[in-house]
């Protein structure tokens, strides 16, 4: 199913794709359908830290995508997304991505149903991405996200580009079940979600955005009022006395920028934030940049090389993150080939701690309609004062084939 008893239920869905279907009599046959299955497994180089878990798990899934032109104003979009995991039920799980009509003009459009929205320029954290909430559990790094229900109101203009946000239902976080990996020493229970908000998941959250370009940069500001996308995780006992973590939501006000600028094979970039709320006032930013070799070796392939550096002021008792001091380094290899070819190789070293993570994405097209992602992460010499410490035994090996369509 995609939803639960605490999420929009099916059936508003199901009554989106039913409109669709009733508009016009040649909507079926307008759709342009896309799709993708996978197929994914996970090798845990280390003996597992907590009860339950095991070294290798594997999980399939699948994603339908549709586009339709409902009218020559009017279009629609769906994604749909399946997971079935062998080993964390939490992971066995299924979401609509997106589910939006867009009715759009020559001055303005507006966007209605659920929505992806990405703010952000950095390559290793997006601190200023806060409209849609993180899928957890399909990816540590927090770049899947969940569909957010949504009002978009965007004008473009000569000057700029304003942006607004209405929205109606909250989103909850997902976190790995007992039995999964990449997970915090203890399980945190969904079910227990607690809100500051008397309206809890219906409270009703807004932001405003402007975005320009001003010679060779790209510059976003934003303000958010809502429900914080990253909840605190508090302690309490289970019947049986066992400890179990549970998500607090707070209400929080945040503002932010984003930028990115191009100089020859130079971009920079950057991104800030000011939070109000959550225990007390907290400030964070992230900057660096990439450089671009082109034809390295008298060859086609492009290298990559990227800096960034990340501080976060918050209070480390109350809101941990893993990300408070961190420099980042890593090399982005671009084959040019036919087959698509890339690798991302990155580094984050904790300045306080010494902790230091080494990730590895790669890709690569097989015909043409297939793709294979090989991906690792491996974590080193954790402290154990550092937040990250509980992944100390989940150095990783994972292999994804994808047959898209």
């Amino acid at each position: 199913m995609f939803a639960d008893r605490k999420n929009i239920p099916l059936s508003v869905f199901c009554s989106i794709l039913l409109f669709l279907l009733l508009f016009s009599a040649d909507s079926v046959s307008a759709l342009e359908a896309n799709g993708e299955l996978s197929g994914q497994g996970f090798l845990f180089t280390e003996d597992a830290a907590w009860a339950g878990q095991r070294d290798v798990s594997v999980s399939a899934a699948a994603t339908l995508e549709l586009y339709h032109d409902l009218t020559d104003n009017l279009q629609f979009t769906l994604e749909a997304f399946y997971r079935v995991d062998s080993q964390d039920a939490n992971r066995s799980h299924g979401d609509l991505r997106n589910a939006e009509f867009l009715y759009f003009t020559d001055d303005w459009e507006i966007g209605m149903g659920m929505g992806k929205v990405f703010w952000g320029a950095t390559e290793f954290v997006h601190l200023v991405d806060i409209i849609n909430q993180t899928d957890q559990v399909e990816a540590l790094d927090g770049e899947e996200k969940l569909g957010q229900p949504m009002l978009h109101v965007t004008v473009p203009r000569d000057w700029g580009v304003v942006e607004g946000f209405v929205m109606p239902w909250f989103r909850e976080r997902t976190f790995p079940g007992k039995k999964g990996r990449l997970r915090t020493p203890i399980a945190v229970d969904t079910d227990m979600a607690v809100y500051e908000s008397s309206a809890e998941q219906q409270h009703t959250d807004l932001a405003v955005r402007y975005s320009t370009s001003i010679d060779n940069a790209d510059i976003g500001l934003y303000a958010f009022t809502g429900t914080a996308r990253e909840p605190v995780l508090l302690l309490s006992l289970q019947e049986d006395s066992s400890p179990v973590l549970y998500p607090y939501y707070e209400q929080i006000g945040q503002s932010g920028l984003d930028i990115q600028m191009v100089a020859a094979d130079w971009l920079f970039k950057a991104e800030a934030l000011y939070r109000t709320g959550q225990s007390r006032s907290y400030a964070a930013t992230t900057f660096g940049f990439e450089y671009s070799f082109i034809g390295i070796g008298d060859t086609m392939m492009d290298l990559g090389v990227l800096g960034e550096y990340v501080f976060d002021d918050r209070d480390q008792g109350w809101l941990p993150t893993i990300y408070d001091n961190d420099i980042m380094a890593g090399l982005r290899l671009v084959v040019n080939d036919m087959d698509d070819s890339t690798i991302l190789v990155g580094l984050i070293r904790d300045v306080h701690y010494g902790s230091t993570i080494i990730a590895i994405e790669s890709s690569r097209r097989i015909g043409d309609s297939v793709r294979l992602n090989i991906d690792a992460s491996f974590f080193i010499d954790l402290d154990r004062e550092d937040p990250a410490f509980s992944l100390a035994k989940d150095d990783y090996i994972s292999l994804e084939l994808v047959w898209y369509w």
